[in-house]
């Protein structure tokens, strides 16, 4: 998840990004019809990648996700394909710079060979030919993946034009304790009387989680989210944005801590609600409640709800980057995490939980019956309860806007 900080610099880096746009091919990423490694067969890009290491930089912020790396990912990678899979930390723009300066550089062997994105992140590096691709058709399990799918074949309304290959799919919702809150607010209106009534008993995070929240309700003030599909549109977020930060200055001083501080991360809203200081969570997942129950974190009481505009539903995605040393081997690690056999297992709650990318109805009866097998949810919404209510995820520079608006007008705001 991004902190305040790092999507700050994201302007910054969109200001240098303006200096390469001359330079940009008509898919805003690296050409490879020339490339000699994607002439290979399927075989030999395995059989060149076995003994090799991958280095993979991703978001290390998730402690259950890391644990299914570092205890499944990692082992049965080395297990099935010889690959030693090595995981730095890196999100955002920290991800987008360190590409960035090796381009400008024209380093040749870059330090990572695949990164986990999505949003501003992959609008930012396509902006610079920053992506080695597409590499979808080159993918075996590629074939399990409606790529039509619109969550899927759009991230944040960028179309992926195979530069991405889907590892997840995630549905924002809010939960709460069921027997405290017994009317759980769903719309702006609401949670402005729930506010008053129960002064410091809700805050939002400075992170993805809670940029999220923001546009949830930009998206409600636009009257629905088909009202912010396309391109960035300054007036209609100028216009949106004001009635939004007027929305939280007014009633900030009913927030947690009199709105004085937010924290940083979503995990840490999540202990709020814990102890009781606060009364209200967010997250992505239907499967969140499960888990945070499970680790004996949150009440049993605990439920998940949807907000009045719908779920904001996005996919995040695995890319190589344009100068990978060791392209074979991201490109095998890359097929596994998008099977079907990886994509069930991540999705057990035990594991990561969420909801897997591939198409069902592509799946062999052997697979659709282990995937229908997974341990379903006993205190949160099911993922077709979630889905129903799923909408699209507006422009990624939407997401940058509100992160840095929110400082000036909210944080800043004397």
């Amino acid at each position: 998840m991004l902190k305040l900080k790092t999507l700050f610099s994201a302007l910054a880096i969109l200001s240098l990004i303006a200096c390469n746009n001359d330079k940009k091919t008509s898919s805003g990423s690296a050409d490879i019809n020339n490339d000699p490694m994607m002439q290979q067969s399927w075989e030999q890009i395995t059989q060149k990648a076995k003994g090799t290491t991958v280095t993979w930089m991703k978001y290390a912020g998730d402690k259950k996700s890391n644990k299914y790396i570092d205890d499944v990912l990692v082992p049965k990678i080395n297990e099935k394909f010889g690959i030693t899979l090595k995981i730095i930390p890196g999100q955002g723009p920290s991800i987008v710079s360190s590409i960035m300066s090796e381009k400008e550089a024209s380093v040749e062997k870059g330090q990572t060979d695949m990164v986990w994105i999505n949003g501003e992140t992959f609008f930012q590096i396509q902006q610079f030919q920053g992506l080695f691709g597409p590499i979808d058709y080159k993918l075996p399990n590629s074939k399990f993946i409606n790529y039509e799918d619109p969550i899927i074949k759009y991230d944040f309304q960028q179309e992926i034009n195979g530069y991405e290959a889907p590892w997840g799919k995630a549905s924002f919702i809010a939960l709460t304790d069921g027997e405290k809150v017994k009317n759980p607010p769903v719309s702006m209106q609401d949670f402005e009387a729930y506010w008053k009534a129960n002064p410091g008993k809700f805050t939002l995070s400075l992170d993805f989680t809670g940029y999220t929240l923001l546009k949830t309700w930009l998206i409600e003030l636009a009257g629905g989210s088909e009202n912010l599909n396309g391109d960035f549109d300054q007036k209609k977020y100028d216009k949106l944005s004001n009635q939004l930060w007027d929305f939280i200055n007014r009633n900030k001083k009913y927030f947690w801590k009199k709105g004085e501080t937010f924290p940083e991360s979503a995990v840490t809203i999540a202990q709020l609600y814990a102890t009781g200081e606060v009364n209200f969570g967010f997250s992505f997942g239907f499967t969140a409640v499960d888990k945070g129950i499970k680790e004996g974190l949150f009440p049993k009481t605990t439920i998940g709800y949807v907000l009045k505009p719908g779920s904001i539903h996005n996919t995040s995605y695995l890319a190589v980057p344009f100068n990978a040393t060791n392209k074979e081997g991201a490109l095998v690690v890359i097929n596994y995490l998008i099977s079907p056999e990886a994509q069930i297992e991540k999705s057990d709650i035990n594991n990561s939980g969420g909801t897997p990318i591939f198409d069902v109805t592509k799946l062999t009866p052997e697979m659709k019956a282990k995937y229908d097998a997974l341990e379903k949810p006993k205190y949160g919404m099911t993922e077709q309860e979630v889905l129903a209510k799923a909408i699209v995820e507006p422009h990624s520079m939407y997401m940058i806007k509100v992160a840095e608006d929110f400082r000036k007008k909210v944080i800043e705001k004397k």
